[in-house]
């Protein structure tokens, strides 16, 4: 969790000040969806991003 917190804090809380609250917690959910669970390698998903290993598995499913 800190190696997160501190990504997510050099990529996201120290790029710019936040005017209000609630830009602050849509600039951290766009974050990390559209970057950091989406791109972001996975050790027990075989070194795939999470879209990786989903279209591997749905190609698996759909053949069987």
């Amino acid at each position: 969790m800190e190696s997160f917190f501190a990504v997510l804090q050099r990529n996201v809380l120290d790029r710019q000040r936040w005017t209000t609250r609630e830009r602050l917690r849509i600039a951290i959910v766009t974050w990390i969806e559209r970057t950091y669970h989406c791109r972001r390698r996975q050790a027990r998903l075989g070194r795939l991003t999470p879209i990786e290993y989903e279209t591997i598995i749905n190609t698996a499913a759909s053949a069987a």
